[in-house]
């Protein structure tokens, strides 16, 4: 799938695929002069699908590739070269430019894969933590949607955990305090 493509795919589908009309339809109904039809929609789904594995896989193979001492490296010698190049360009507006731009369009788009990156990490863990709090025999099933929950609700809880901390570190201090009179 070529750029062109998936960009062309994109916008198709916000055309038609996120309307709850056009995503219930069951035959070809008729949507702002567009005709819709339920295998056009299903091929759409496809293709998003196909573009955002396309696009996680990019990022997580960026993200292994970028998170190397290899890249800092490479960023080093980038930084080196141009610096070195200075008085060869008198150190000129351009030449101030290039590095400025370069760096602005690579933050730019790192700032997507890292965030890509984070969110599925983020997901993972947290249905790890799940599965963990669901195995565990006196769990509280009640934490496994803590990030559903109000701040409020939030700050609550981790007030009754400091509390069970205390009392967990008063507990421990008088057990050392009992096995060191023995």
């Amino acid at each position: 799938m070529t750029v062109g493509q998936a960009l062309l795919l994109g916008a198709i589908y916000l055309l038609f695929g996120r309307s709850d009309h056009a995503r219930n339809c069951r035959g070809p109904r008729e949507r702002k002069g567009r005709v819709v039809n339920r295998t056009q929609i299903e091929e759409l789904k496809a293709d998003e699908q196909e573009l955002r594995d396309a696009f996680r896989a990019f990022a997580r193979r960026s993200s292994i590739v970028l998170g190397t001492a290899w890249a800092f490296a490479f960023a080093i010698l980038i930084i080196a070269v141009w610096a070195a190049t200075g008085p060869k360009f008198h150190y000129s507006d351009t030449w101030q430019l290039i590095i400025n731009t370069g760096t602005t369009i690579v933050t730019f788009l790192m700032v997507f894969v890292i965030q890509n990156t984070q969110n599925r990490d983020g997901k993972a863990i947290q249905l790890k933590l799940d599965e963990l709090i669901r195995a565990l025999k006196g769990a509280r099933n009640k934490l496994v949607d803590l990030e559903d929950l109000s701040d409020e609700e939030l700050k609550k809880l981790e007030k009754e955990f400091q509390r069970l901390h205390k009392r967990s570190r008063e507990t421990d201090t008088h057990v050392a305090k009992t096995e060191s009179r023995r």
